[in-house]
């Protein structure tokens, strides 16, 4: 076991640990910590807390010092520049011609370096455009380029459902979505319908996979033919949520009858499992899905 505490930045949903030494922190503190870029403001999400030793990733870096009244002032200095930072590196890039698009900029704690974060298709050569800022915030320059969901959760976004994008409010790490989950589902396949703010498949796909996946075990195969308690009919739908299959009946002379009935009520022989189709990666939804219906 080991003692930690918890720290977030900015707008960053993720609790990263740090060793606080000898110091008591409490939930809401200000703290000054050394990270892999330097020294950064953070505001401790939990206290001095006992963790198991599985759960830290080496190795721990300390907690430096409770934030002082003058280290918050620097720091909202520092958050107040960032307007300005985006605006004149945008201008340089157009000056450049470059094909790349600002996401965001930042000074880190001690000013010691400007951090512009980026997207772009493919590589850029971005070395002119070093030279200019440089020059111009008379700091060292560094250019991340990121991906498109880092660039939603950096600035923030609407959802399909009018709530907050999940990556900005409380997902803390990306977990693999495919399309094959939104086929368990029965979701439209068009893109516009299943892709995220970012182009790529929705998170949310993945938060009922589970359930979906293990009703899809359990339900007929569309078009098969099961036993009723009134006689033979063939599946045209099923409904996962509610346990109910929709069923088509033909009586004797002729006539067909719709009728929803609960799984419970169907016999049916599952069969052989078949093989296992691999999971398609949603990166590229223009490979991946038929063109959008119109």
């Amino acid at each position: 076991m080991a003692t930690v505490i918890g720290v977030k930045f900015k707008n960053n949903v993720k609790c990263y640990f740090f060793d606080p030494g000898e110091t008591e922190y409490s939930e809401g503190d200000g703290v000054i910590v050394e990270t892999q870029r330097g020294v950064e403001y953070g505001n401790v999400c939990f206290g001095n807390r006992e963790v198991d030793d599985k759960e830290i990733v080496q190795p721990l870096k300390p907690a430096l010092r409770k934030a002082t009244e003058r280290d918050t002032a620097e720091h909202m200095k520092n958050l107040a520049e960032r307007e300005r930072l985006i605006e004149e590196t945008r201008k340089k890039v157009e000056a450049h011609g470059l094909k790349m698009k600002i996401a965001d900029a930042e000074y880190t704690f001690d000013r010691g370096k400007v951090i512009i974060y980026f997207t772009a298709d493919g590589r850029i050569d971005f070395r002119d455009l070093v030279r200019d800022l440089a020059g111009l915030f008379r700091n060292r320059i560094e250019l991340r380029q990121i991906y498109e969901r880092d660039d939603i959760k950096l600035r923030g976004a609407l959802a399909q459902c009018g709530r907050p994008c999940c990556c900005t409010t409380f997902l803390k790490d990306y977990e693999k979505v495919s399309i094959r989950m939104a086929k368990y589902q029965g979701l439209s396949l068009n893109p516009s319908k299943i892709s995220g703010c970012c182009g790529k498949l929705m998170c949310c796909l993945r938060y009922e996979n589970a359930y979906y996946q293990d009703m899809a075990k359990k339900m007929p195969k569309v078009n098969s033919v099961v036993d009723t308690p009134e006689g033979k009919a063939v599946v045209t739908e099923n409904d996962a949520l509610r346990g109910e299959v929709k069923l088509r009946f033909t009586s004797d002379d002729g006539t067909v009858g719709i009728k929803r009935m609960p799984l419970s009520q169907i016999r049916f022989s599952k069969g052989k499992p078949g093989k296992e189709e691999p999971e398609e990666d949603g990166d590229d939804l223009t490979d991946a899905l038929p063109p959008a219906e119109e």
